[in-house]
């Protein structure tokens, strides 16, 4: 279906967005926000302003990519009107989870909870990119066998590529800051906030792993990543909710368990406050199917 530079795959069996590759000119398409049951990928050509996404604020730069995952808020506040081009697909189309050793972009290009969503194109990405999205749109406008896996391979070409672009750009950032003179104890932090996000929710469990007090613990992680320690590890955990939401069949109840929450209501509220949905209307708006396009 295509519609004012839109062009949209409708999944058959659910009636809903599949895939979407969407053109903008001089104009705003995310300046209210949005909170989407599909994943976005956004290149940014030309424009300036600042995308606050979560908890935090970016710096919008031209010729910038910008990925979010599923319901993760975000808005586009512009100083200049913005020209690009968004992807959006939604995982019943391409799973990141489930594919994640084939493009190893989730915890790059998404559900990364300690670097900003954005990377900087340069022209050879640039021109890579210019040509599998008019791939894209040439096989969208004319749809013929096999149109799913084509335009899956071009989305696996892009993500891959941009994922190697991030952390090319992360290695280099690295290398010539030091790490941004991050302390050893925020090294730590992520490691042990990754072993222990199902048993320990509160900062002062961690600030106490660290032998630090959480006030001194929390000036750190807003410093270096912009965020609270509190705003991390509630991320961290609903990022696992959100995929045992939808790659399993477990209720609520085992998962809420899983994750460290005896009370399985006082893990829906949580999972509500940070997703805007309760966990069975999440499962139900990216409607779990493992049969749907396989």
């Amino acid at each position: 279906m295509e519609e004012n530079n839109c062009f949209t795959l409708i999944n058959p069996q659910t009636g809903n967005l599949a895939f979407k590759l969407q053109f903008f000119k001089n104009e705003n398409p995310f300046d209210i926000i949005q909170r989407l049951n599909h994943y976005s990928v956004i290149w940014i050509k030309e424009g300036a302003g600042n995308v606050h996404a979560d908890f935090s604020d970016y710096t919008i730069n031209a010729n910038s990519l910008y990925s979010f995952s599923l319901y993760q808020p975000y808005q586009f506040k512009t100083e200049k009107h913005l020209s690009g081009v968004a992807l959006y697909f939604h995982p019943d189309f391409f799973c990141i989870h489930k594919h994640h050793k084939e493009v190893a972009c989730n915890g790059v290009l998404f559900n990364n909870i300690y670097n900003s969503p954005s990377i900087k194109i340069d022209s050879k990405t640039e021109l890579n990119f210019n040509m599998l999205i008019e791939q894209l749109q040439l096989e969208m406008q004319n749809p013929a066998l096999a149109q799913y896996e084509l335009l899956v391979s071009y989305l696996k070409i892009i993500l891959i590529t941009a994922s190697r672009l991030k952390t090319e750009q992360q290695d280099a950032e690295n290398v010539e800051t030091n790490k941004h003179d991050e302390p050893f104890i925020l090294q730590n932090l992520k490691n042990f906030i990754e072993t222990h996000y199902k048993t320990k929710h509160t900062a002062s469990d961690y600030a106490n792993l660290l032998a630090i007090t959480p006030k001194a613990l929390t000036k750190l992680t807003k410093s270096h990543f912009n965020k609270t320690l509190t705003e991390l590890i509630a991320e961290r955990i609903v990022i696992e909710a959100k995929r045992e939401l939808y790659l399993t069949n477990k209720t609520v109840k085992e998962i809420a368990f899983e994750l460290g929450y005896n009370d399985e209501y006082y893990f829906s509220r949580f999972f509500k406050k940070h997703v805007d949905l309760s966990p069975q209307l999440f499962r139900e708006h990216i409607n779990f199917d493992s049969a749907t396009f396989s």
